[in-house]
């Protein structure tokens, strides 16, 4: 048994979308949750500085004494989670990718799209996963321009928002895809948008979060790390930005709720 907090950090925002299945699966749990929020978005930004903003961060999770780490992140993981796992060789290290096996499981069209930013798109990690598991299915390669900016200003349900993602998910109506995978963890945050935009058209959408948490409580009974139950839970958030971006964080989480 192991009291100490789950680490959960990411560029920004995205990644609450994973502490929200933490805390579904895992109540007994306490997390702290590093939201970057200094330098978001990711997406543009290039490999070798990604993989500072991961580092800077996780070292951050270890200084407040985290027994593990989830990289709620798909951009940070792609960047960086094979050299976090070899810095912190004592400690599990989770990492995060796009929903690629099982949409390719349950096609029926044999045709899947992937929501993702430039970066994890373009990356080794997306195209090895994207040669083992789609060989006999065609993947369509999406960026989800602006969404990431959305999300981060609070503005899922805006006008903004509706425009933004009609423009990058209209096109796949009449694309003879069955399941469009959210390839980034602050995509799901416009996930209402995005199946609205899809209405009728027999397209499931995918998203990583639940099988990240599965993931989680598999490494925590393996290690013998599951909290005792007894001791109550905390939250904590913190950031590189300013307090004002800390108290966003924890609205948004609380929120979520």
């Amino acid at each position: 048994m192991d009291n100490r907090a789950i680490g959960v950090y990411d560029s920004g925002f995205g990644g609450l979308s994973v502490w929200r299945e933490l805390r579904r699966h895992l109540p007994d749990e306490s997390l702290i949750y590093l939201g970057d929020g200094k330098n978001c978005p990711y997406g543009g930004k290039d490999r070798e500085q990604i993989r500072c903003f991961a580092e800077e961060a996780v070292a951050r999770l270890v200084e407040e004494g985290v027994k593990m780490v989830v990289v709620g992140c798909n951009t940070a993981t792609t960047a960086a989670i094979d050299y976090l796992r070899e810095r912190w060789s004592d400690m599990p290290i989770v990492g995060l990718e796009p929903a690629v096996k099982p949409a390719c499981l349950t096609t029926k069209s044999r045709r899947i799209a992937v929501l993702a930013t430039e970066h994890s798109l373009s990356s080794d990690m997306f195209l090895n996963t994207a040669s083992r598991y789609a060989s006999d299915v065609e993947v369509v390669k999406v960026v989800g321009r602006d969404f990431v900016e959305i999300v981060e200003a609070g503005e899922e349900h805006t006008s903004r928002a509706e425009e933004a993602v009609r423009r990058v998910v209209a096109p796949l109506r009449d694309s003879g895809v069955d399941r469009v995978v959210l390839g980034c963890t602050h995509y799901p945050f416009l996930r209402e948008l995005i199946e609205r935009e899809l209405e009728g058209c027999d397209i499931e959408v995918i998203d990583s979060g639940a099988a990240v948490a599965r993931r989680v409580e598999w490494l925590l009974e393996r290690y013998d790390l599951r909290a005792d139950g007894v001791q109550k839970p905390l939250f904590d958030f913190i950031t590189f930005a300013d307090e004002e971006y800390r108290q966003s964080l924890e609205r948004k989480a609380l929120a979520l709720l």
